[in-house]
């Protein structure tokens, strides 16, 4: 299909009409999100108004309900959120059905049946390290307790609220629990509890800034963005290490909010997205596209944009978390993070 879409072009017409889509929570150098908004821009001539690139998926979620009534420029047309976000949007009734042209090549395990949400990409979380500090990067989970790495770790968020940094804990605690799920949210706090009592876990939120700076020489974060710093961080010696345990895959997921202020613009931009042409910015970007099986065994993926992404063996030992699994990680994350770690991630 290639950038054609089998989508109309009355669709193309009512978006433009439109004039514009609000988007949420995509820092540019996320996913390759500047290239993809500014492909999608200059394909179609639309205004793309970004709102809160820094947010994470529950504050996506809350400007919806914020904006129920409201079709001023505060108001998301999309949303972009960590898996589990997808079915409680859904219950929630913030998100409205839309099937893209491509759905049959989306696998059924990271979708709606329905179309109210479907998988976009997926990482997974990894050691950022900043190799001018660290002499020799964490190898695994357990690693980061040592004495070496005092002051040093930070997770890429606030565990009581974003999904990265939640889903972090959780792959701390699928480690450290011999790959039992079942433990997976209390053996994390637990980590992340004598990680704070030790003195190697730096409570703010891990960015390149403070990696750069030396203030969080490790962050735990998806490879995606561990990557993009490595190619942005300004001649800091990044390394980036996928551990040896605990290995879990983050799927993000799309949806169109009940309320979206430009529903065929919010339309067009999904059709965009999940093209050949869209999904392969984001592996530009270094983030697995969710039809990633289906652009490989149609050769359609640039020999190298796979040569600079980590070994695909890094990635064998990968945990893919069912909805269920997450969902009963993150409640006991969020609820359990001030009682038993007590660090406010600022």
């Amino acid at each position: 299909m290639g950038s054609a879409f089998a989508q109309s072009q009355d669709l193309i017409d009512a978006a433009k009409k439109e004039g514009q889509l609000t988007v949420i929570a995509l820092p540019h150098d996320w996913c390759g999100y500047g290239d993809v908004i500014a492909g999608f821009k200059a394909k179609y001539g639309l205004q793309v108004n970004e709102l809160n690139p820094d947010a994470g998926s529950g504050d996506e979620v809350e400007a919806i309900k914020a904006n129920k009534g409201n079709t001023g420029p505060q108001a998301p047309d999309v949303i972009d959120v960590g898996l589990s976000f997808g079915p409680t949007a859904k219950k929630d009734g913030l998100i409205q059905p839309y099937k893209v042209s491509t759905w049959a090549s989306i696998p059924d395990t990271a979708k709606d049946a329905d179309g109210y949400w479907y998988g976009d990409y997926y990482g997974v979380l990894a050691f950022e390290v900043n190799k001018d500090v660290v002499k020799e990067s964490p190898k695994d989970w357990a690693d980061l307790l040592k004495d070496d790495y005092a002051n040093s770790v930070a997770l890429a968020g606030d565990p009581r609220t974003a999904n990265q940094a939640i889903q972090g804990v959780y792959a701390a605690g699928l480690s450290a629990a011999g790959g039992d799920a079942a433990k997976a949210g209390a053996a994390g706090l637990k980590f992340f509890s004598d990680l704070n009592k030790k003195g190697n876990f730096v409570p703010v939120v891990g960015k390149i800034a403070s990696l750069t700076q030396g203030a969080t020489p490790i962050i735990v974060r998806w490879d995606y963005n561990a990557l993009a710093d490595r190619d942005n961080g300004k001649g800091t010696n990044i390394d980036v290490v996928v551990p040896a345990s605990g290995v879990v895959a983050g799927v993000y997921v799309q949806a169109i909010s009940a309320f979206a202020p430009h529903p065929n613009a919010a339309k067009l931009w999904m059709e965009y997205l999940y093209s050949d042409e869209g999904q392969l910015l984001w592996l530009k970007g270094y983030c697995h596209p969710i039809r990633f099986n289906d652009l490989a065994t149609n050769k359609k993926v640039p020999a190298d944009l796979l040569a600079k992404l980590p070994p695909a063996e890094a990635y064998a030992k990968a945990v893919f978390p069912t909805l269920d699994e997450q969902a009963a990680g993150k409640a006991a994350i969020t609820a359990g993070w001030d009682g038993v770690v007590g660090a406010a991630v600022k």
